[in-house]
């Protein structure tokens, strides 16, 4: 999940008891590491659409109080450029996800989210003008080297090369979209941003969604999966992360970057015993040491 934290006005960090803030980091982490999970359990009934389509709409439906409350902010002109970001930040790299946990792991779709502060800051580069400096560059291309190690791997006989690719282009929409709310829709409340760019996104996907509807009823389990990806994974993920950033600012809420991907292995290798491989352990290493290294030379 991709979330910007430039789009909203924030207050002044409080002095908050010292072990709320990493119990919250964790419990967001182990939620959005779920969400690969949840893909993987409904992808294969439901098909990459329709799983999408509820995705978007129940986490718009949970967040909808929010974009009510701040309706007069966004008038009927801003609208299409809503639909805009929705599609590139939500609607199609949802989709990718959802296509790659068919074809991998769960855990495969974790490691590659996590590229999306790289690819953020590569975006800013090529088409914003912004400096990355040497050490960044470096850093890049240290996280990139992790994608094509994960991509030349074979889990259980299968090759997971395509999945990967997808991953890692749903990271670099993300950072597409994430460079266009910081410049399109600053000043807005991002609690209100992201049900408008959820609803948007999920009725430029009612057509696929609807066309691409499973023959046979899914499962009791793919049902609960679904509500779960849009209810908690979400709509209720969504509400946290902005109470962290007005609480402690956006930089440090980031650091939720670093646990999706490992939660994602954890939850996948205990719930559906999908044992990592050493090429994962290698990738998500070189992937997560730049982003590291990449924050910490911003």
């Amino acid at each position: 999940m991709a979330v910007d934290a430039t789009a909203t006005p924030l207050s002044t960090p409080s002095r908050t008891a010292g072990w709320i803030t990493p119990v919250e980091i964790t419990v967001l982490g182990a939620i959005w590491g779920a969400s690969f999970l949840f893909m993987r359990i409904a992808a294969s009934e439901f098909g990459p659409a329709a799983l999408v389509e509820l995705r978007l709409a129940l986490g718009a439906i949970v967040l909808s109080p929010f974009l009510w409350r701040a309706r007069a902010d966004f008038p009927l002109r801003m609208w299409p450029k809503l639909a805009l970001i929705g599609a590139v930040n939500s609607a199609v790299p949802f989709l990718l996800f959802a296509w790659g946990a068919e074809r991998a792991p769960a855990g495969v779709g974790a490691i590659c989210n996590a590229m999306t502060v790289l690819f953020t800051a590569l975006v800013g580069a090529t088409f914003f003008g912004e400096r990355i400096g040497w050490t960044r560059a470096i850093t890049l291309a240290t996280g990139f080297a992790g994608v094509v190690v994960l991509a030349s791997g074979r889990i259980a006989g299968a090759d997971i090369g395509a999945a990967v690719l997808a991953g890692a282009t749903a990271a670099l929409l993300y950072g597409i979209g994430i460079q266009l709310v910081r410049r399109h829709l600053t000043g807005l409340p991002a609690t209100a941003v992201a049900p408008a760019t959820l609803a948007c996104a999920a009725v430029l996907l009612l057509p696929f969604g609807i066309a691409q509807w499973p023959a046979r009823m899914p499962s009791a389990q793919a049902w609960l999966s679904v509500a779960l990806l849009g209810v908690m994974c979400t709509g209720i993920a969504f509400v946290m992360y902005y109470r962290l950033i007005a609480r402690i600012g956006a930089s440090r809420a980031s650091t939720v970057t670093y646990l999706v991907p490992l939660f994602g292995v954890a939850w996948a290798w205990w719930l559906l015993a999908e044992v990592p491989t050493a090429r994962m352990a290698i990738a998500g290493a070189l992937i997560l040491g730049s982003v590291a290294l990449s924050q910490r030379t911003k």
